[in-house]
């Protein structure tokens, strides 16, 4: 078709429209974006965003042990530092070496340091409704480990990991009634206590008697507290022997320490440990195992000092803001002669 003379002008310039429009879009295309955060080109069609660090804050927990008076307090202390060694945890530890004073002190402490989390194995069960309220207005979760506290507001910690210490107690008692089962003669029983107010003192007491209550030929004789030590269960167990010499058949202990004191003062006076005295343990320490092994104690009822990996967990899960039961009772066996020799080469305390 043939173009009229005015209609040929309109036609150039249109076609030198188009043809700019390709240039510059040529040239656009060509042309790398500039990354506006860093100044600098980036490859055509992407952006490049810019790099963030990741900074991820270790949690720092503040622990309150109560001392160092027993194999088992040494283990339990070893696992939780242990795991926190293992774990993205860092620990502040202090040894109040069975003052509660001390205790006090520590915790104040880590309240100034702000540590994340602050876990107690609180020497008693009393008197530490103060203190956990000033850690609870610095706005700190506490973790109660091994023994309990008695406080009237149990919102002052998170969660409670230990033992069932009533449940040892109950499972001592029940050894002594299947043992005993056809005798009706009375049977003396001497007790080794533990730290005065101390859970574990209280608790394995009290469920050892609930068992025993309703069985008459069961006495309690004599009942003293030891400290959990070796040196003063020797002690106690001497006076025990003199003042009720003849009148003993069991020795209740609530904890391997103490026994293995006991069984010093009970062989220097020339009795047989195991067979003349009946001897109930508990802990399940290596070296009671040993002497379940060789006849001269009865009965070992286990309580796990290994709550390391179950206080760094938890301290984990606390730091994230997540929630944990509020009580984690670790798992526990009991152990006669015949199973003593299979568990003794795996234990690492």
């Amino acid at each position: 078709m043939q173009l009229s003379k005015a209609m040929k002008p309109l036609a150039v310039l249109s076609g030198l429209v188009v043809t700019m429009c390709i240039l510059v879009l040529s040239t656009s295309c060509e042309q790398a974006p500039m990354n506006h955060e860093a100044g600098t080109p980036t490859k055509a069609g992407h952006q490049e965003l810019p790099q963030e660090t990741i900074v991820r804050k270790v949690p720092v927990l503040g622990f309150s042990q109560l001392g160092s008076e027993s194999a088992w307090r040494l283990a339990n202390t070893s696992s939780i530092m242990e795991s926190a060694a293992e774990s993205d945890v860092k620990i502040m530890m202090e040894n109040a070496e069975q003052s509660q004073d001390k205790q006090f002190e520590a915790i104040r402490e880590f309240v100034k340091q702000k540590v994340d989390v602050i876990a107690v194995a609180p020497v008693v069960e009393t008197g530490w409704e103060p203190v956990l309220r000033e850690v609870e207005k610095a706005g700190i979760p506490v973790v109660i480990i091994d023994r309990y506290v008695d406080v009237s507001d149990t919102s002052l910690y998170v969660t409670h990991i230990g033992s069932d210490f009533y449940e040892e107690g109950r499972k001592a008692g029940k050894y002594l009634l299947d043992k005993f089962s056809d005798q009706r003669e009375p049977i003396g029983i001497v007790e080794l206590k533990g730290t005065e107010g101390s859970t574990p003192s209280i608790a394995r007491g009290k469920g050892f008697r609930d068992v025993i209550a309703n069985h008459s030929q069961f006495r309690i004789i004599e009942s003293d507290h030891a400290d959990f030590t070796t040196d003063k269960g020797k002690e106690v167990m001497k006076k025990f022997l003199h003042e009720r010499k003849g009148q003993i058949r069991v020795l209740f202990s609530h904890n391997d320490d103490m026994t293995l004191g006991a069984i010093e003062a009970i062989e220097q006076l020339g009795l047989v440990p195991g067979k003349d005295i009946v001897i109930v343990t508990v802990d399940g320490t290596r070296r009671a195992l040993e002497k379940l092994s060789e006849g001269k104690i009865n009965l070992v009822v286990e309580c796990n000092p290994l709550l390391g990996p179950n206080l760094i967990q938890a301290v984990k899960e606390i730091v994230k803001g997540n929630t944990i039961p509020k009580r984690i009772v670790t798992t526990e066996n009991v152990f006669t002669q015949v199973t003593a020799a299979g568990e003794i080469v795996n234990r690492s305390y």
